[in-house]
């Protein structure tokens, strides 16, 4: 349309200048309805900055699990108002700590014997020892003086024999022989013959002071040690073969060695301590005694029990 033909509507004659101009402020709003409009919502940038957030409570609260965990059991409780309280140090549920031990004092024990073969038929220490602690606990229950201790403790003794014991009519049963002398002979010396059967003392011979003579030999011959190598007078000819059998008696200490025979061959023998220890089996019926030789270190025979007028050469 040409500007000529271009005229104003009837109302708005008068106004041409108003009309120009309102027609030009329309065509700018028109124009800014397409190139004026609000930013849009950063809602990609929100999203990652919401997860962010939840990660950074997830690591804090992580931690304080770790934090939590790192703790001993039992070692804190925490307030439940909101607020941490420091709590006095619990016990913990663990074991308590073994208690350091005690070192037992050392029980005194008797003397062993100088030669293992003293300790015969298979018989232990252990069992020699504990048949001297029954011996010395028999006497102790015998004795009824007021104070009196008896024979003493079992420490205080040697144990010089052991060994198989026979029964007889007179004492049925076998058992063992457990022979002691107390270590120190002074004031005076004690020697004790002790029968365990069945595990219990069940007899007692004991000797306190020398049994020798002013004027006995370099060896004397104990002279209630026939109870260690004979059976009862009761059974005389009809002894329990084989017999294991015994002998004890003191010694010079110029006697170097002993020799002891009986019923044909001849038994082992020991020096233990001023004592001499004689044993060894009997297969045949006898009627002499053991036959005892005491030689000095040069090899001089200095005692023969048969010349010995105090020994009892031949059996009851």
């Amino acid at each position: 349309m040409s500007e000529e033909q271009r005229q104003p509507a009837e109302g708005d004659r008068g106004f041409g200048l108003d009309f120009d101009f309102e027609e030009q402020v329309r065509g700018l709003l028109a124009e800014d309805a397409y190139t004026v409009r609000p930013s849009p919502v950063p809602y990609p940038a929100i999203r990652r900055q919401g997860v962010l957030e939840r990660r950074r409570r997830v690591a804090v609260a992580g931690a304080a699990l770790v934090t939590l965990a790192a703790l001993p059991v039992g070692a804190y409780a925490l307030g439940g108002s909101g607020t941490s309280d420091t709590a006095a140090p619990r016990p913990s549920v663990s074991a308590p700590p073994s208690p350091t031990p005690t070192p037992s004092a050392t029980v005194p024990e008797a003397a062993r014997p100088v030669t293992a073969g003293q300790l015969m038929d298979g018989i232990t220490w252990a069992q020699a020892s504990d048949g001297l602690e029954k011996c010395v606990a028999y006497n102790r229950a015998g004795v009824h003086s007021p104070g009196a201790t008896g024979l003493g403790k079992a420490s205080d003794y040697r144990i010089i024999l052991a060994m198989h014991s026979t029964g007889d009519s007179n004492a049925p049963g076998d058992g063992i022989f457990v022979v002691a002398v107390k270590k120190d002979a002074t004031p005076k010396p004690v020697r004790l013959i002790c029968t365990i059967k069945d595990g219990e003392a069940q007899g007692l011979n004991t000797s306190v002071g020398s049994d020798a003579p002013e004027d006995a030999g370099a060896v004397f011959a104990d002279i209630n040690s026939g109870k260690l190598y004979q059976q009862s007078f009761l059974d005389r000819g009809n002894w329990k073969l084989p017999f294991r059998w015994g002998i004890i008696g003191t010694v010079d200490p110029s006697v170097a060695k002993v020799t002891v025979s009986y019923g044909g061959s001849t038994g082992e023998t020991a020096l233990d301590h001023g004592w001499f220890v004689a044993y060894g089996t009997l297969n045949q019926q006898v009627t002499k005694a053991p036959h005892i030789k005491g030689y000095d270190a040069a090899g001089k025979l200095v005692y023969d029990s048969n010349q010995d007028k105090y020994y009892q050469k031949t059996l009851p």
